[in-house]
């Protein structure tokens, strides 16, 4: 029989090797993902004059004015922002900004011989963009970043009347203008839409396609549809208990979560049992906990 002392040490230990498995989990796609964006950058956009928001746009201006090699000047402008990360936000984002700025320098570097996949600036933009926008959007979900534009927003966000996004954006588009001027206007309008088209995949690979939406049902056959919820959907379903306002009529909720992929068929769902009910879904930014999987109903 295990003595009082190891049963204790037996969840640490536990604890240790899920933290573990975590954090070589992150290193892993954090390095995947900033190459992913170093092969959008050098397979795609710089070949074709076509750059980027942030100090990723600035080091490509950088680097077609003075011939130098567009990783050190990523590395080199990032680092200000690393230190400003660590004070200010946490040396775990810290450090995992710089690993990831780092293996994105570094694949820069190296794909920079490759010649591009494409001399037409339409598609370079386009595939471009959503090459970028997976590998920034991977780096983010797994707790870095590849930009100090965004350290600096976050940090100047407390201080100005806008919020991250609006920094960003403002930021963004006096960089992606000044592409004009260094390259020409039909450049900059490209990288207009590549920085548009890597926004939303930025959004998609956070997020996922199975972004979680939670919905409220209220129906006089809440049982019926909860039923269908149950075994056709596979989700559980909750039945909360509510009082209409006006009637002061007795009323039952019912609430689920649900993916996006789903929405379609339980809008199928409750309009086949109760054209009338009434049915509100909203995003989720997290869902922890509970029975949040597909039941398996047999």
């Amino acid at each position: 029989m295990l003595s009082e002392a190891e049963i204790l040490k037996r969840p640490q230990v536990m604890h240790r090797k899920i933290a573990r498995k975590e954090m070589v989990k992150r290193v892993i796609l954090i390095t995947i993902g900033a190459i992913i964006m170093g092969v959008g950058l050098e397979i795609f956009l710089v070949p074709n004059n076509v750059i980027d928001g942030g100090i990723v746009g600035i080091s490509i201006i950088l680097s077609h004015l003075t011939g130098m090699k567009l990783g050190l000047y990523i590395f080199v402008l990032n680092i200000p922002f690393f230190f400003i990360g660590y004070k200010q936000i946490g040396k775990t984002f810290a450090f995992s900004t710089l690993y990831g700025i780092i293996i994105l320098s570094v694949t820069t570097i190296f794909l920079h011989p490759v010649p591009a996949f494409t001399q037409d600036i339409l598609l370079a933009s386009l595939f471009g963009g959503i090459v970028l926008g997976i590998g920034i959007g991977m780096v983010i979900r797994y707790g870095g970043s590849l930009d100090g534009t965004e350290i600096l927003a976050i940090l100047s966000s407390r201080k100005l009347p806008l919020s991250v996004g609006e920094i960003i954006m403002i930021a963004n588009l006096f960089i992606l203008s000044s592409a004009g001027f260094v390259f020409s206007w039909d450049r900059a309008m490209y990288s207009l839409l590549a920085y548009y088209v890597a926004f939303k995949m930025i959004d998609i690979t956070i997020k996922g396609l199975d972004e979680s939406k939670s919905v409220w049902i209220i129906s006089e056959n809440y049982e019926k549809i909860g039923d269908a919820l149950l075994h056709r959907l596979g989700r559980g379903v909750t039945y909360l208990k509510g009082e209409g306002a006006f009637s002061g009529d007795d009323k039952k909720v019912i609430f689920c979560v649900i993916t996006r992929l789903e929405e379609a068929k339980l809008k199928d769902i409750v309009t086949e049992h109760d054209p009338s009910a009434f049915l509100a879904i909203a995003d989720i930014a997290e869902v922890r906990g509970g029975r949040f999987k597909k039941a398996d109903i047999h």
